[in-house]
């Protein structure tokens, strides 16, 4: 018998799948070729040119060289992905090809006789218990699929039955192998380019849906034996001890999974994700809905800054288009920094252009501060979890930022992310510190507030706050006197009343709806608009001095027992026509020195040199 395609098990049999790996090792050696020539380019010559020379020929350079070095980003993944799916097939091929051997060997010891077509021929064998003749041979063909026996006669020869396992051993072999010829080969075809050196965003389209067919098509050779449910230490120990080969095959097939894998070093990491950054833009240049338009707008503008290289270096520890979108960036090396900190933003952060400004800039501001202090830090804005939305669309709907739903989802993601920075960390004892700002703050509190707390944080930073859940900085896992709180008294957020005090603010949400997703913490809508942050000012003038806010104690009071240090109070909502500035200042040393450096002392492990200022 033969199978679809007409492969017959001659062919199978003498398939050298040794050659398939051969050719998977020349498409390597020209991936690896191009990235080591676009880390060239990246790394070193356009950080020297931009170092160093101006003027218009210098630009038109530097427009060249970057042009060259998303060429040869998409060479590499390109050929990565051809090098990947014909291991893959060598692989899946050798499976078959064992069955088959492993038939053909049967045949051969009962002394069957396996034809061209794939049937088995049985000789005479035994004696008829009535007639006592010899019982007559015969041959039988091969079914690749399970049948019923069918009825009516069935040779009394012992041999025929065994023949017939063969035969459908033979078949059943053919079958997968034709069945997986026809599947790579149509992958295989679909990894074209066109010709030429220009790169368009319509070809990194294509190369994602040409990374997404040949992930599925290796999910039994790569993806399956990723380590998802393993301990962050655990990731790294099965990551060192893969062989180089098959590094760069995860990196080239599954940057997504490896970038995004808590436990592998962060220089991995930023190399994978990286690449995952093209082919995400890729995919979202391919898309027409609002939201994808937002990520692809946030994603550029984190493409343009890690190209544009320079002091502090940038590492890409997170990217993805799941949710709101993830973003995790880390200024410094997290893995060779004695002091790591991650600060977690708040309401309306999402995978957009803000968010590539600002949220950024806090995580580089804090680096720059807390290098005055200790040169060894990196500073991490973590973009791991879906932080409340509000819309004003859809005001009265979407009522996430008033409940502990999304914080507790990130606390779990944020727990492990910390639990990969402290395992990939190469010092003895490195200083962490968890920050968060606005709803963020409840997020990191929620996570300090699991079983064990945040692996590896010797200090928390609670800045804007509406509550972490806990009623005192002793439930926070890292000692009340690690637990630092910044609130500008003119900042609404870390006043808002309890619970049962905020009937009154319902008409303030609505008046503030249309300004209420930039605001960065819970109040969101609430004081969003004039009107909005007028009704919710004075209702939170007229509760009574309990230590209760939104989210438990507040942590800027002196029943939370939590350190406060000084920050400007910042301009009054309502008088001053400050708005919500007083909730956006504690990281920027333009608009609040005296917070953003006390932030840089304790991020650099000298939490015990801030100024302080007496709790409410």
């Amino acid at each position: 018998m033969s199978g679809g395609g007409g492969l017959t098990w001659a062919q199978l049999r003498d398939v050298r799948c040794a050659e398939l790996e051969g050719a998977a090792d020349g498409w390597g050696r020209a991936s690896n070729r191009a990235d080591a020539a676009r880390d060239r380019i990246d790394r070193q010559l356009l950080a020297g040119l931009t170092a160093t020379q101006e003027g218009e020929a210098a630009r038109a350079a530097v427009g060249r060289l970057r042009a060259l070095g998303r060429n040869l980003s998409y060479i590499y993944t390109e050929c990565g992905l051809v090098r990947t799916t014909l291991n893959s097939l060598a692989q899946d091929l050798r499976g078959t090809q064992r069955q088959l051997r492993d038939a053909l060997d049967e045949a051969a010891g009962l002394k069957l006789t396996v034809r061209a077509d794939g049937s088995v021929s049985y000789p005479d064998a035994g004696e008829d218990p009535l007639t006592k003749e010899r019982l007559r041979g015969g041959t039988a063909s091969g079914h690749a699929y399970l049948r019923s026996a069918p009825p009516g006669f069935t040779s009394p020869n012992p041999l025929a039955a065994k023949a017939q396992a063969v035969a459908d051993r033979i078949a059943r072999a053919l079958s997968e192998a034709a069945e997986i010829d026809a599947r790579y080969a149509g992958t295989l075809r679909r990894l074209t380019a066109q010709e030429g050196l220009h790169v368009t965003d319509a070809m990194w389209t294509d190369a994602n849906a040409d990374a997404a067919a040949v992930r599925a098509l290796t999910a039994d050779y790569l993806r399956d034996a990723i380590p998802h449910d393993a301990t962050p230490a655990e990731r790294l120990a099965w990551w060192q001890g893969l062989t180089a080969e098959r590094r760069e095959e995860y990196l080239a097939v599954h940057p997504d999974l490896i970038g995004n894998l808590d436990g592998i070093p962060a220089s991995v990491r930023d190399a994978a994700n990286r690449d995952n950054l093209a082919l995400l833009m890729g995919k979202l240049a391919g898309a027409e809905d609002d939201r994808s338009r937002t990520m692809l707008a946030g994603l550029r503008s984190i493409d343009e800054q890690l190209r544009a290289g320079g002091h502090p270096p940038i590492f890409l520890l997170g990217v993805g288009d799941e949710g709101n979108g993830r973003a995790i960036v880390a200024y410094g090396n997290p893995d060779t920094a004695r002091n790591v900190s991650a600060y977690v933003p708040g309401l309306g952060t999402g995978l957009d252009e803000a968010f590539a400004e600002n949220d950024l800039k806090r995580a580089r501001d804090t680096l720059l501060g807390a290098a005055e202090y200790d040169a060894s830090t990196a500073s991490i804005v973590w973009l791991g979890y879906d932080a409340p939305q509000l819309s004003t669309d859809d005001i009265t709907g979407n009522t996430d930022v008033m409940f502990m739903d999304n914080a507790a989802a990130g606390a779990s993601a944020y727990g492990d992310f910390m639990a990969g920075i402290a395992a990939t960390n190469e010092n003895d004892d490195p200083h962490l510190t968890a920050m968060g700002h606005s709803y963020g703050s409840l997020t990191v509190g929620q996570a300090a507030q699991r079983e064990g707390g945040i692996p590896g944080v010797d200090d928390i930073v609670l800045v804007g706050s509406p509550g972490t859940g806990a009623d005192s900085a002793d439930d926070l896992g890292v000692g009340r006197a690690h637990v630092y709180v910044g609130a500008a008294e003119n900042d609404p957020v870390t006043r808002m009343p309890a619970k049962g005090e905020a009937q009154g603010m319902g008409m303030g949400a609505l008046g503030g709806a249309s300004v209420g997703a930039a605001l960065g913490g819970p109040v969101g809508a609430a004081v969003g608009g004039a009107g909005g942050a007028t009704m919710a000012y004075f209702a939170q003038d007229a509760q009574t001095e309990e230590s209760e806010i939104w989210f438990g104690t507040d942590p800027a009071h002196e029943d939370f027992g939590a350190r406060r240090f000084r920050v400007d109070e910042g301009r009054r909502p309502v008088l001053d026509m400050g708005g919500v500035d007083a909730h956006s200042n504690y990281f920027d040393p333009d608009r609040d020195e005296v917070s953003a450096r006390n932030v840089a002392k304790i991020v650099a492990g000298r939490g015990q040199a801030i100024s302080m200022q007496d709790p409410r």
